[in-house]
């Protein structure tokens, strides 16, 4: 009995001295999750207010990469500004898919709809930086719809790439995709061999996307933000960003 009591003892202090660690994190978390909605809902009263004009963010030129930005589920264009005043900053060409309106529609939908804007548009080289749903959109675009090889790759920010189990609690079509092994999902993760022409950034904590954003076979960023929208503003997205531009069209 003795013996057990001092085993219990030598064993007790190692969980219990990392308790203030758990709880600062755990702390971190709850207050990044609260600034990410206040965050999220500034951007969508912007958006609403004021809607920026997507022509100012075109630089065409014949040295100028075409940078096309995918937003997520139930954001404008709009919603991605601080990423494409940087992206403006550095001379790319940033093109605004606004047909895609609050991008609600189904994947497939919405990845006909890019890609007739490409075409039409006449884009002969071009990288997607998307956030959330988009990055989604922009891996199936590069699965099926890039024949010729027009996209040369994508940035993508928080996508959902495995699903998350917290779409079970909005049933709603647009949601629904998120499902963990929907077909939608299922047919994404079986296009393998487009993994390596992305780059996925996410952060610590994401309240969207519980298990992450780590793509196997894509190039993977984890940096020490936390939110699922915050980090749009955050300049060591910008600079992850730009780094994955730079890889994808070295």
């Amino acid at each position: 009995m003795t013996g057990r009591r001092l085993r219990l003892k030598e064993l007790s202090p190692g969980p219990l001295s990392r308790l203030p660690e758990m709880l600062a994190e755990a702390g971190a978390d709850l207050d990044a999750w609260a600034r990410d909605y206040a965050y999220a809902l500034r951007w969508q009263i912007t958006a609403l207010v004021r809607r920026p004009d997507p022509h100012t963010y075109r630089q065409p030129g014949p040295d100028k990469l075409v940078v096309v930005l995918l937003p997520g589920v139930y954001e404008t264009w709009s919603f991605m500004r601080p990423v494409a005043d940087v992206l403006r900053e550095h001379s790319y060409d940033v093109r605004a898919v606004v047909d895609m309106g609050y991008n609600g529609g189904s994947i497939e939908d919405m990845a006909n709809l890019v890609d007739g804007f490409i075409r039409r548009e006449g884009i002969g080289h071009c990288v997607l930086v998307a956030h959330s749903k988009g990055g989604l959109i922009g891996k199936l675009l590069l699965a099926r719809y890039n024949e010729t090889g027009v996209i040369q790759g994508l940035v993508a920010l928080n996508t959902p790439f495995e699903g998350s189990p917290l779409a079970r609690l909005l049933p709603l079509p647009a949601i629904r995709v998120f499902l963990p092994h929907s077909p939608e999902l299922a047919e994404l993760a079986a296009s393998r061999h487009v993994d390596q022409d992305i780059i996925s950034i996410y952060g610590r904590f994401d309240p969207h996307i519980p298990g992450g954003s780590h793509l196997e076979g894509a190039h993977n960023v984890q940096l020490e933000t936390r939110g699922h929208f915050l980090p749009l503003g955050d300049a060591r997205v910008h600079e992850a960003v730009l780094d994955g531009i730079r890889l994808l069209t070295r």
